[in-house]
């Protein structure tokens, strides 16, 4: 998904020189997992200019609805490997500091003033922006704040600037913004909106709370979604034991800081071992030595290996399909109702997590996609043609690349269409029918509650 060119990374991290090799044959063999590679893709550390395929339509056509589905920014770990030092990232936010943005400064001092802000239920009581000089467990970073400034840049000069989707009279109605109840979502949305409104105005800012990491609100009661996610788990688990090589890297990591293997193992050190790696720091050390790229590497490659089988196997599908439904109906309700002449939410936020985008991307179909990195970004486009004003069209773009025709629903309409975009119709009977088929069921409760034959 991402058109950005990689130079080859060699064993000791550094850029290898290009040495003349005899090429694989690309038909039959799959890509070469680079774990290095993929690591940094992951962090989305700030750095030139985005290009992006958002807001892109034939002259004729009409923008009139942009949702957007965001994993908050750059982190500090959830975990951390016991008896190490915990990495000393400062999660103060210093305009002189890079990554920085020209709109960090005003952006916290806007944030200081939001007393007029209607922030649903425990909300209100989460901080604005973060602000401690050791980094809390899960809090969001100044890397996670600059991402979100710069996305909400980007989307103000196409959706904006460009297509005058929210004008400078905007009003509360126009938007529908909802996080999870995580310090680190509420910040990564109040720094995208803070450069995407036209103008930031508090009274006129209405985030709701989403209590469930998968958005299902009222719809979450569903048996199966959660037996299909314990036989993913089961899969996990089942590749994790099979590989010999992560084996003997967690026995060695576990020898290094003086604990039982399985200790270290539920510690999840690849989360922790990404906060070092993106942040350019040294790994832990112990008396009895160090924690080295080369774990790192081989914990990482075991990741991408899960993610591929992942892919395989079509249980994470069959969970992706039900958790996801609650959220792609609410959308597909939305942009119904926007096609038919409303004129309320048309710019839509959800602040979320990976375990948010990860199965929206799967049961979309979008299987070419990468594990969202920090700060991804999902966007639903809704177009009017201007030629037949009663049609509308809809495009999917992951951080900033057009998905549209790799979805389920679109595949085969791209091959006889000269239409650079979807109808709107093929999302909705997807979202309304076809999601459901595979558990030979006609609806959403149906297909919850029935156990495969």
């Amino acid at each position: 998904v991402h058109l950005i060119p990689v130079s080859p990374i060699r064993e000791d991290g550094l850029n290898a020189k290009s040495r003349k090799r005899i090429m694989p044959d690309v038909l039959t063999e799959p890509p070469a997992l680079d774990p290095l590679a993929e690591a940094q893709l992951y962090c989305n550390v700030p750095s030139s200019a985005e290009r992006s395929m958002e807001g892109h339509a034939p002259h004729y056509f009409k923008l009139v609805a942009v949702q957007v589905l965001i994993r908050h920014g750059d982190r500090y770990p959830l975990y951390a490997i016991p008896k190490t030092k915990r990495p000393d990232i400062d999660c103060m936010l210093l305009p002189s500091r890079k990554p920085s943005h020209p709109q960090l400064e005003a952006f916290m001092k806007h944030m200081s003033k939001g007393s007029a802000a209607q922030l649903d239920g425990s909300l209100s009581s989460l901080p604005r922006y973060p602000s401690h000089s050791l980094c809390e467990m899960g809090e969001l970073t100044q890397t996670g704040v600059v991402q979100h400034l710069r996305n909400g840049q980007l989307l103000r000069e196409i959706y904006i600037n460009k297509h005058k989707l929210l004008l400078s009279d905007w009003t509360a109605k126009q938007l529908y913004l909802e996080t999870t109840g995580k310090s680190r979502t509420l910040q990564s949305a109040l720094a995208l909106l803070y450069t995407f409104l036209p103008d930031f105005d508090w009274k006129k800012i209405n985030l709701r709370h989403q209590w469930s990491t998968i958005f299902c609100s009222g719809s979450c009661d569903c048996p199966m979604r959660n037996h299909y996610l314990e036989e993913e788990q089961r899969r996990q688990y089942s590749l994790r034991v099979k590989n010999s090589d992560l084996e003997k890297i967690y026995v060695d990591m576990a020898r290094i800081v003086g604990i039982p293997t399985r200790q270290l193992r539920a510690s999840n050190p690849i989360d922790s071992l990404l906060c070092y790696f993106c942040h350019n720091v040294s790994f832990p050390c112990t008396k009895t030595g160090c924690i080295g790229m080369e774990h790192f590497k081989v914990i990482k490659r075991h990741q991408l290996e899960d993610e591929r089988e992942r892919q395989e196997k079509k249980l994470y599908f069959l969970y992706a399909l039900l958790a996801t439904h609650p959220l792609l109906n609410q959308t597909a309700h939305r942009l119904q109702r926007i096609a038919e002449g409303k004129k309320e939410e048309v710019f839509v936020l959800y602040s979320a997590h990976d375990v948010t985008l990860s199965p929206v991307l799967s049961a979309l179909g979008i299987t070419e996609a990468r594990f969202p990195r920090f700060a991804a970004r999902l966007v639903f486009e809704l177009w009017q043609d201007g030629k037949r004003p009663k049609e509308h069209f809809i495009r999917i773009l992951y951080n900033g690349a057009d998905v549209t025709f790799q979805t389920s629903f679109c595949k085969d309409y791209y091959k006889h269409s000269s239409k650079p975009m979807c109808p709107l119709e093929k999302f909705v009977t997807f979202v309304k029918r076809d999601m459901f088929l595979i558990f030979n069921s006609t609806n959403y409760y149906d297909a919850c509650h029935r156990r495969p034959l």
